[in-house]
């Protein structure tokens, strides 16, 4: 079985490191006539280029700076970033493979049978997060009394800034996606207008803490879909530093082991390569590996730049607040 792993230790560039593996995996696809690693190869295609950084991510970047330049002047008392990157290829992996594992276990524990080819073909067709956007806002205290009155003017300015995007970037080409219910926002700050197309981890607790605003737009110029997520500092720190990543890892640690030993072994050969696929780099040693301009001293202290790891920033863009004792009307 052909694995990202094996790749990983050449010395190679990334887009060398993605060649070689689409190339055999494909190759080793037509032998055993694996469809879904056919259209593995097609999804790491979809990362290359995107890490290619063509020239609609310049075009797409600057429609969304476009809101950054917006937020500037209607909060200009406000700090905030604006950020955007493409998927990291060690990520995308792991979600790529994680989905499998996920869908057929899903799929054998309602109905008590596998999935059809058909049916799993048709299911690898929900990836719409390999481009992302993130706008991470922070209220300074020295507009506010105590930390609580605080709080609550950052969500109602976090939720205000939610409720304006869709509309905002509607005009510049994009199309907001239905969410179809999923985490749909029970909050009374969003408008009912967008509430359809936000996926709300605000208004209901996640077990792991984590806390944000998604939503996916169809980009109508370079025909590709966008993530944009909005939270808050005190938030980005819980997702990308804080619980949700620590216990995230040991979660999904625990949670593929679970889902290893409900199917058997054998039975069923696209869950077999998902799951020893997803497990692999669940144990990468990333000090260990030599991809050309990665290195790192260990596996928490990681400065990625070539979108092995970390993925490859496309937008930053910062603000910071320009008031320091003020009042806010």
């Amino acid at each position: 079985m052909i694995t990202l792993n094996d790749y990983l230790y050449s010395g190679d560039t990334i887009f060398r490191v993605l060649q070689n593996y689409i190339t055999d995996l494909r190759e080793d696809a037509r032998k055993t006539k694996n469809e879904i690693d056919l259209i593995h190869c097609n999804f790491l295609i979809q990362i290359r280029e995107l890490l290619e950084h063509n020239e609609f991510l310049t075009t797409q970047s600057q429609q969304v700076r476009e809101f950054y330049k917006y937020m500037t002047k209607e909060y200009p008392y406000l700090a905030f970033t604006v950020k955007g990157r493409i998927k990291s290829l060690i990520r995308a992996e792991e979600k790529f493979n994680g989905y499998i594992v996920k869908y057929i276990s899903d799929y054998y524990e309602e109905y008590g049978k596998y999935p059809t080819t058909a049916e799993l073909k048709h299911s690898l067709s929900c990836f719409r997060d390999l481009i992302a956007y993130r706008i991470v806002i922070s209220m300074p205290k020295c507009h506010y009394e105590n930390e609580e009155e605080r709080q609550i003017a950052e969500l109602e300015c976090l939720y205000e800034i939610a409720n304006v995007l869709p509309g905002f970037l509607e005009e510049r080409g994009f199309t907001a996606e239905p969410a179809n219910g999923v985490m749909e926002s029970h909050s009374p700050l969003m408008d009912d207008n967008v509430r359809p197309y936000y996926r709300d981890y605000i208004s209901d607790s996640q077990p792991d803490e984590y806390q944000s605003l998604h939503i996916t737009f169809y980009d109508n110029c370079s025909r590709s879909y966008i993530e944009v997520q909005i939270r808050t500092k005190q938030m980005d720190d819980i997702a990308e530093i804080g619980p949700a990543n620590h216990l995230g890892y040991e979660k999904k640690q625990e949670k593929e082991r679970a889902r290893r030993n409900a199917i058997p072994r054998g039975e069923c050969i696209y869950f077999d390569e998902a799951y020893e696929r997803g497990m692999k780099l669940l144990g990468l040693d990333l000090a260990k590996l030599d991809v050309n301009m990665f290195a790192a001293m260990n596996n928490s202290l990681i400065n990625d730049g070539c979108g092995l790891f970390r993925g490859r920033l496309i937008l930053p863009y910062e603000h910071l607040s320009r008031f320091q004792n003020d009042l806010i009307d």
